[in-house]
């Protein structure tokens, strides 16, 4: 895959190509980020606004050198029900604050020890592996949204989903100019009006609602709330968070190897961590989900090879104007889940093929047994679903899973496994 950049980090498009570049990022983020309020019942609002906001905080730590969007954490969806349920919510948000301060204080470590360790913890086998999951452990969501409607699979879904992969497809392969650079942005408009044009001829591909559209306000504050704090909250988050920093590593490694800089040396893990960390502080302190940086985003960058942080704060900065603007907010929603779907099918498959890459470049040899022990443990019980849990209290629980938990695995086994052992 080339990944010769048409706009590196620190270049600033003209204003006339920074808008629309901006808005593809906030049609990739969109649905995700307001999902998860949606679920453990804060505002999409203000989750919008601390997205923005905490991704623009990203940018000032980081020194406006990575690319990156944050929105909410889907990983602290379940603490954030269960705290909410036994404790209330503002004491959900006071361990996801103390969450985001943990990042810091792991950040402050890796500052003064340095990332030496991490290339032995996480060497390419260990790396590329986890790339493949992260964009595999999305397909299922991908080609549900493209197939299947309330009752199962729907015929009209996926023909719906075919047509907006096909067009983000023609789109990133055979237009030239500024055109070749929001690819995903066309899909998205193709498989809408689509369906749109559909709608009104078939019965069964009218499945555009405007009615929250019409029901909407034009302007409205977002829902704030004040976090409070108890102990029994604060460590669940913080044992949650371990496995989101190992996101985050997997989240670095996967942007460096497609922007083609190496963010874990410069502005160095410990900013990227630190800047993921307040962002998921800043947010619960106004009420908002955690924070994480987002691989539909990375996926954008990498079909689009535009890797402006310009255009990812211009994004940050439509985000917040929307948490305002609640009729937009309320058109985004009308995006017919099977047009997300279908660019999501490309999006996602970006990410694993990323990893594939990191494979094969690193020269990960798979004649030697310890490598492919690594990656197939890796592969199985990220995509597969692999899961580890066990009660804290009577009501909650803690769970390590998917690529969290294929993560800590591959590091430990990369640990154990002696590296002289070699096939014949």
């Amino acid at each position: 895959m080339n990944n010769q950049s048409i706009l590196k980090p620190q270049d600033r498009p003209k204003i006339a190509t920074w808008i629309p570049l901006s808005f593809q990022h906030i049609f990739a983020m969109f649905g995700a980020t307001i999902l998860v309020p949606i679920l453990t019942g804060l505002s999409p609002a203000t989750a919008l606004f601390t997205a923005g906001t905490g991704t623009l905080l990203f940018i000032c730590c980081t020194g406006a050198k990575v690319p990156a969007f944050l929105g909410s954490s889907f990983s602290f969806i379940a603490p954030l029900i269960a705290v909410t349920a036994s404790y209330g919510l503002s004491y959900a948000l006071g361990g996801a604050l103390v969450a985001g301060l943990f990042y810091c204080f792991i950040a402050l470590i890796i500052r003064f020890t340095g990332t030496g360790w991490l290339d032995k913890v996480l060497p390419p086998v260990v790396i590329g592996s986890v790339i493949v999951v992260i964009g595999l452990y999305l397909a299922p969501v991908a080609m549900d949204m493209a197939m299947n409607d309330a009752n199962g699979y729907n015929l009209v879904y996926l023909s719906i989903a075919a047509v907006t992969l096909g067009v983000t497809i023609v789109a990133n392969i055979f237009l030239k100019g500024f055109f070749s650079t929001i690819p995903i942005l066309i899909g998205l408009i193709s498989g809408y009006v689509f369906t749109l044009i559909m709608g009104l001829f078939f019965p069964a591909y009218n499945i555009i609602n405007f009615q929250i559209v019409k029901e909407a306000n034009w302007f409205g504050l977002p829902t704030f709330h004040v976090p409070g704090f108890r102990l029994v909250p604060i460590l669940i988050f913080v044992i949650v968070s371990l496995a989101t920093i190992c996101e985050h590593l997997g989240d670095m490694v996967v942007t460096s190897k497609i922007v083609g800089q190496d963010f874990y040396k410069n502005p160095g893990l410990h900013r990227t961590l630190a800047g993921d960390g307040i962002a998921t502080a800043w947010a619960a302190l106004w009420g908002g989900p955690p924070n994480t940086t987002y691989s539909e985003n990375v996926g954008v960058m990498a079909i689009t090879r535009v890797y402006s942080v310009w255009v990812i704060g211009g994004a940050a900065v439509i985000a917040v104007f929307l948490s305002f603007f609640t009729k937009f907010g309320a058109i985004i929603q009308t995006i017919p889940t099977p047009v997300l779907g279908g660019v999501s099918i490309l999006l996602f498959g970006i990410i694993a093929s990323s990893g594939l890459r990191t494979i094969v470049e690193s020269g990960v040899d798979y004649k030697d047994k310890r490598n492919l022990v690594i990656s197939s443990i890796i592969m199985v019980i990220g995509i597969g679903g692999g899961r580890l849990a066990f009660n804290i209290t009577q009501d909650l629980s803690f769970e390590l899973a998917g690529i969290a938990l294929a993560t800590i695995v591959g590091i430990f086994l990369n640990l154990i496994i002696p590296k002289h052992k070699k096939a014949e």
